[in-house]
């Protein structure tokens, strides 16, 4: 009897209790509480209220107020027609299990059949289906995390007690006061008809939350949908960098400086973050042949680019991942490219290069710039060059989200290090019509020159003959 007892505990332990400490204490695959300026998330658990909801929805509309209604299945049978009022007035319809019953005490099978069965109401009332889940008292079991894989689990960072007629409208909206801050999900209860609630204690609930919004609107507090919390949160922690984040990043673009000064590397353009520099270099590699013709050999002269790593810093803190920050950058150096080339016609060190030329880890869509990608041949130079590149991902961009990038196999080849070439014949086409028009012009005056020069040394010839002859 003892051992069953002790199984039973592990059991339960590992299913139940450790998921929802790990959940509440350290946040793991749930949000709880935004990183915002001046707006806050209005939840609502437990309805729809045939009563109580209406009311709550005219004062949210009074406020130009947003909110999230996790809804109890069998509450929201034959409520169709609120179900899509509150989507109508811009509010998100989230899921609270089909019977308010805690999931530890369910198991996996039980608890999808619950939520689907509630997304199917969801769907029928309003036409699409639900991407937000509250479980029960914010209680999950350790299998939630992977059969609810396509929803986000919304908990919560401030709860009042309002399911208890007994705490009153005066002494809830003190509670709530405490908690007028930015970022904050409130917990709130439209419906009193659950295991442990009042019936009639949303009556208290809608007083001492409208003297809250009240408030709130003074202070310039805007509520918003959970789905609009989260986005302004990811924005935020994008823009956000630890002090240690940003010396390594300060360091990096130190050393960056010093290559640049050093290799006398050419800033393309006015702008104190351009897209790239470069410098005129020999190309090492093998003999490569270009797809409209032509080839590159060992020895030939190019413009070697560099992207500006200030750039790309400024780019990563707010892309979600490296394939965003690629896209982005990959952009900007389009928009470049045009005044690479007119810097290139204008510089005398670039008058022999055969082709334009680097190596990045930032190649996806480069072929539609007229860059021709090339694998690096394997061995020393390959090696370093793909441990630099990864490090120099992992110093800009966000690191979890480059590991989550990393290990997506069909994005690998996204952002492992390519050779990129771009005959000289196609960057000349990017130069502005100004810059071919004085390089014609200063090509015709160089042609008249040379006739000149030309015609001058035949008649100081025939002078030179006739002087002889004399």
């Amino acid at each position: 009897m003892e051992n069953l007892f002790l199984w039973g505990f592990y059991v339960m332990t590992f299913y139940a209790f450790l998921p929802g400490v790990i959940s509440r204490t350290f946040g793991f695959r749930v949000f709880k509480k935004g990183k915002v300026e001046k707006e806050i998330a209005l939840t609502f658990d437990d309805g729809p209220d045939p009563v109580y909801t209406p009311q709550l929805l005219d004062l949210l509309a009074r406020y130009n107020a947003k909110a999230t209604f996790f809804i109890v299945g069998s509450h929201a049978e034959g409520q169709q027609e609120l179900l899509r009022r509150m989507q109508e007035e811009g509010h998100t319809i989230g899921i609270h299990n089909y019977v308010h019953k805690s999931n530890w005490v369910m198991r996996p099978r039980t608890v999808r059949r619950q939520i689907e069965k509630t997304n199917d109401i969801i769907e029928q009332a309003t036409g699409s289906r639900a991407i937000y889940y509250r479980p029960p008292w914010g209680i999950v079991n350790v299998f939630d995390y992977s059969n609810l894989g396509y929803l986000r689990i919304i908990l919560w960072s401030a709860m009042f007690g309002d399911w208890r007629k007994s705490v009153g409208a005066e002494r809830l909206k003190k509670r709530m006061m405490k908690k007028l801050r930015p970022g904050e999900v409130l917990l709130l209860h439209d419906c009193g008809d659950t295991l442990g609630a009042d019936h009639d204690a949303p009556r208290n609930m809608l007083t001492a939350l409208e003297a809250y919004m009240e408030e709130a609107a003074k202070r310039g507090y805007t509520f918003v949908a959970i789905e609009e919390m989260m986005k302004l949160t990811d924005a935020k922690r994008a823009m956000h960098r630890s002090l240690g984040k940003r010396i390594i990043i300060s360091l990096w673009l130190m050393w960056e400086q010093a290559f640049h000064t050093l290799f006398r590397l050419k800033k393309v353009g006015d702008s104190d973050t351009p897209a790239f520099h470069y410098r005129v270099t020999t190309y090492n590699g093998d003999e490569l042949k270009f797809e409209q013709g032509g080839s590159i050999a060992k020895g030939d002269t190019v413009a070697e680019l560099h992207f500006d790593n200030r750039m790309l810093s400024s780019i990563a803190a707010t892309s979600k991942s490296p394939l965003a920050t690629g896209i982005r950058m990959l952009r900007e150096v389009e928009r470049a490219l045009p005044q690479l080339a007119d810097q290139l016609s204008a510089d005398p060190d670039a008058k022999h290069i055969k082709a334009v030329y680097g190596v990045t880890m930032i190649h996806r869509g480069a072929d539609r710039l007229g860059f021709e990608i090339f694998k690096l041949k394997e061995g020393l130079f390959a090696k370093s060059t793909r441990i630099y590149l990864k490090l120099l991902l992992k110093v800009l961009t966000n690191t979890k989200q480059y590991g989550k990038e990393r290990k997506r196999k069909d994005r690998s080849e996204a952002i492992s290090p390519r050779m990129l070439l771009m005959p000289v014949q196609k960057i000349v086409s990017y130069a502005t019509v100004q810059t071919r028009m004085i390089k014609e012009e200063v090509e015709r005056v160089s042609e008249s020159v040379d006739r000149v020069i030309s015609g001058a040394a035949e008649d100081a010839s025939s002078i030179g003959s006739k002087t002889t002859a004399i």
